[in-house]
């Protein structure tokens, strides 16, 4: 029996740091979704407001105490949202006009530590829950504080159990695993870009998790920089620093929609979800694919006070 839905993508570039515009841009986009009958909507790694790519391209990032790392950094927490803020309550109130769920990736501001952090919204409008990134890549340790096993979420949409993991948390076994158990129908894969070894593993974990992922990847050019921030001026490179190539990967690890390339936009793909039960049959990594008298997997889901920066 088959069960469609439409599903998207938005590669789409935010207003660089710049929070209010960005929230605008979301809107816009999430209006235009909830038009063309979008029913899933999933936006790119740390979209609001703008994937950190300072930390590549330019080499003071990490100096100690250097006044340009400082401002930006400011810029980049004054420009984060908090969960119960008003930028957040108009995604909520967006996705409810327009019918649809909604995965954001985010800067979350919690007191003064940020969190690489995907945010699920209901199509009523209802925050259904966050992801929060458990081990922040190489330089971004930096900006973020880890996550701890209590985001490891699954939420229930309707088109079935909805969940995700951000940029690298793709290579670590046993969080693939433990997402596994939860029984995704679909994943949201959140991206800077989608580069080739991100869609090696975007297309891996659906074949592996018997599931439709979302793998979707940002725009980001010179012209969307903000004027006056010191970090960004220094950048000798021409870009382009996020190249988007967003795709919708069905169970088989057949790509169904993109690549994207550097196109804006909305990409989307119909998917039938009784392709999930024709590909159980070869393979269940948590049922007749599984041995667990030979193995087990251990989850601490219990929420961890004080998670610290590096």
């Amino acid at each position: 029996m088959s069960e469609k839905h439409v599903v998207a993508a938005a590669q789409v570039a935010p207003a660089f740091l710049d929070m209010p515009a960005t929230i605008d841009i979301a809107v816009h986009r999430i209006k235009e979704a909830g038009k063309q009958g979008v029913q899933l909507l999933v936006f790119p790694e740390t979209w609001i407001p703008g994937y950190p790519v300072w930390l590549d391209y330019s080499p003071g990032s990490a100096l100690w105490g250097y006044p340009p790392a400082r401002r930006i950094f400011r810029c980049l927490m004054e420009n984060s949202p908090q969960l119960n803020s008003d930028e957040i309550k108009r995604l909520c109130a967006a996705a409810a006009e327009a019918d649809l769920t909604l995965v954001m990736g985010l800067h979350e501001r919690d007191g003064n530590t940020l969190y690489n952090t995907m945010l699920y919204i209901s199509h009523e409008g209802e925050i259904l829950g966050t992801h929060r990134k458990l081990v922040p890549t190489f330089a971004e340790r930096l900006l973020w504080g880890r996550g701890d096993g209590s985001t490891l979420t699954v939420v229930e949409t309707p088109l079935g159990r909805l969940g995700g993991l951000v940029c690298w948390e793709h290579w670590m076994p046993l969080a693939r695993q433990a997402m596994h158990e939860k029984r995704e129908v679909i994943h949201a894969a959140v991206w800077p870009s989608v580069e080739e070894n991100h869609l090696l593993a975007s297309r891996a974990y659906a074949f592996e998790g018997r599931c439709f992922v979302i793998a979707v990847g940002g725009i980001l050019r010179r012209e969307h920089f903000p004027q006056g921030l010191e970090l960004l001026d220094q950048i000798t490179s021409d870009g382009p620093y996020l190249t988007g190539n967003s795709v919708i990967i069905a169970p088989t690890a057949e790509i169904i929609a993109g690549p994207a390339g550097l196109n804006e936009g909305l990409l989307t793909a119909e998917i039938d979800l009784g392709l999930i039960a024709e590909e159980a049959m070869t393979l269940d990594v948590c049922g007749h694919y599984a041995r667990p008298d030979v193995f087990t997997l251990l989850v601490n889901e219990t929420p961890q006070k004080g998670q610290q920066t590096y």
